[in-house]
């Protein structure tokens, strides 16, 4: 698959108050695993299955991923305020770049991991 493998940090936009610098992606068919090496918790998911997620600051989000191809699109609502996150993360030869769009200040922030 695609998203499996180890992805180390090679530069960030706008995420300098997040400190995760190594990403792992298992991918099962529609069941993804994704371990962050600055979150405490690890997280699963399966594809189109809402579920809830707890961000680094620990705000809590709800929703989906699908995929389209080599793009993993995510549609999350904030549990407590109701705004909006979009996530999207695609895999572009050997990087891993994941671009979230938060309702918060209108902040968008990008980071991009290669594969190692």
């Amino acid at each position: 698959m695609t998203f499996n493998g180890t992805w180390k940090l090679e530069h960030s936009e706008n995420f300098d108050k997040l400190m995760t610098q190594m990403v792992t992606v298992q991918q099962t068919n529609d069941n993804f695993y994704i371990k962050e090496s600055s979150q405490k918790k690890d997280h699963s998911f399966t594809l189109g299955v809402p579920f809830d997620h707890e961000l680094a600051g620990g705000t809590v989000i709800k929703g989906t991923w699908v995929l389209d191809g080599n793009i993993l699109n995510g549609t999350f609502t904030g549990k407590g305020d109701g705004k909006p996150y979009l996530a999207k993360k695609e895999v572009t030869g050997n990087k891993l770049v994941q671009v979230s769009t938060f309702s918060y200040d209108g902040v968008t922030a990008k980071r991009i991991f290669k594969k190692v």
